[in-house]
């Protein structure tokens, strides 16, 4: 049985942080695992930020229920899904993600969940596991599952290289110069067609 890995933010819906550094004009918050490997890191100094500026999850929540998928990506997944099983493996969270996942079709998501105070103050993070997305892909081995995996940030290159087969999807030039093992799709129409030859190969 085949079973395809997707990353959400980058490959079905837009960089939420991207967008919210956007509206708020604050641009150090443009920073993503694109750009920092050290997700913790990255995490602490977003954190950081929405405090230095007094924003909590509602402001967050306001620019994401105006966000849609990226252009296509609701009829790539749905012929996805006709073919194989898909799991979206992200390092988002539930709390940004539902009004995004109820416009893919409410696909299966697995992620992590934020801790928000009373009056809406993000003030931590809590991991569904430590790299959650590689160690996934290695229980679904276990459960004797063929994992065609794709993502497009540094955060999703151990799940690549834990799968059977890895695709980076529309990544920044800088990831793909750092794992040039990986085949590169850059459009929904050559990650399915890379898709296909990877289960082909399995």
């Amino acid at each position: 049985m085949q079973l395809v890995c997707l990353d959400l933010e980058g490959v079905l819906v837009p960089e939420i942080w991207i967008a919210f550094a956007e509206r708020t004009q604050i641009p150090a918050l443009k920073r993503t695992t694109r750009d920092e490997p050290d997700y913790d890191k990255l995490m602490r100094e977003r954190l950081a930020l929405l405090r230095a500026h007094k924003l909590g999850l509602p402001d967050i929540q306001r620019v994401i229920a105006a966000l849609g998928p990226l252009p296509g990506a609701k009829e790539f997944l749905a012929a996805l899904r006709r073919d194989y099983q898909v799991i979206i493996l992200s390092d988002t969270f539930y709390e940004f993600a539902m009004p995004l996942m109820a416009q893919l079709g409410f696909p299966t998501l697995f992620c992590h969940r934020l801790v928000v105070a009373g009056d809406g103050a993000v003030v931590d993070y809590r991991l569904r596991l430590p790299n959650q997305k590689q160690e996934a892909v290695r229980r679904f081995k276990e459960l004797n599952f063929h994992v065609i995996a794709a993502g497009d940030s540094y955060n999703d290159t151990t799940m690549l290289q834990e799968a059977h087969a890895g695709i980076l999807f529309h990544a920044p030039q800088n990831v793909i110069e750092a794992f040039p093992q990986f085949p590169v799709a850059q459009d929904y129409a050559a990650l399915r067609a890379a898709i296909d030859a990877a289960a082909a190969a399995l």
